[in-house]
């Protein structure tokens, strides 16, 4: 059983079944006519979507996020799993936990690593929102052949050995700003483990595989010159999930990984997509 409650100073905190405590961060509305889960990328945190969040408000959503195991204030080793499947139960429990309290499914988003996970739960049947975002999902990644293999290998003997993401943080945003603030935070980190990369390399394959079996109104926001992860994943996917008339994909061609924190153009743009689909998904 899954427990929550608050802290004293406001922090709001929920329990895995395993122990393992998890922060989360609301952006509460009164009233709401809607409501969004977010799902953090990797190496970084809830707290770098305040701006996101802010903008949701404005459309008249409630907004939650969290802090992912080994990942922000959520305690423990950074970048590292129990087990395999550690973040999709994650989600499950923590997206149930919202829909509860809301009394309605919330919508969901993922970034990156996020949105790997949010649509793997969902192709999985694990969570089953009204409609999901991905942004820059980590689809397909621009490691080489033999960094994917040696991962499978250690994750065995060695499944929570630290090593850096090796992460290109000037491939984050055309925004100057939104780069340094990265580096210098102090709850954004460098670590991934072996379980972890090879968590993310075997469900990105497997989710461009099942792209058929999307059943769930999704939009895909993909940055064509991420440098990040690689858009391919996105474009392979949105080819395998055609069929299903379920996805609507935009691609943006000369924009970056965090396509909600690039400079004020092509921002706009990527909202101006955003709430369009929204606005079509109400209808």
């Amino acid at each position: 059983m899954a427990g929550g409650g608050k802290t004293s100073d406001g922090a709001a905190w929920l329990t895995m079944a395993d122990g393992q405590r998890l922060f989360l961060r609301d952006w509460p509305r009164h009233p709401a006519h809607d409501a969004v889960l977010i799902v953090h990328g990797l190496g970084e945190h809830s707290g770098r979507y305040e701006a996101l969040a802010q903008w949701f408000l404005t459309h008249g959503y409630a907004v939650r996020s969290y802090d992912q195991r080994g990942h922000g204030r959520t305690p423990g080793q950074r970048g590292a799993l129990r087990q395999g499947d550690d973040l999709l139960r994650d989600l499950a429990t923590v997206y149930a936990h919202y829909a509860a309290s809301l009394g309605r499914p919330p919508l969901l988003l993922g970034h990156s690593m996020g949105g790997l996970i949010a649509l793997r739960a969902v192709l999985d049947g694990r969570v089953e929102p009204p409609g999901l975002v991905l942004s820059s999902p980590a689809l397909r990644s621009y490691a080489a052949p033999w960094l994917r293999r040696l991962a499978a290998v250690l994750t065995p003997v060695l499944p929570n050995l630290p090593l850096r993401n090796g992460l290109p943080f000037d491939g984050l945003s055309h925004d100057t700003k939104v780069i340094e603030d990265y580096r210098n935070d102090p709850l954004c980190v460098r670590w991934i483990t072996p379980r972890l990369a090879d968590f993310i390399f075997r469900t990105g394959v497997s989710c461009i595989a099942e792209a058929w079996r999307l059943h769930v109104p999704t939009l895909l926001l993909a940055a064509g010159s991420d440098r990040l992860v690689d858009p391919s994943g996105s474009r392979d996917f949105s080819n395998g999930a055609w069929a299903g008339k379920q996805l609507t994909s935009r691609f943006f061609d000369t924009l970056f990984h965090e396509l909600f924190n690039e400079t004020e153009t092509g921002r706009h743009q990527v909202l101006a997509q955003l709430l369009e689909w929204l606005r079509r998904a109400r209808s």
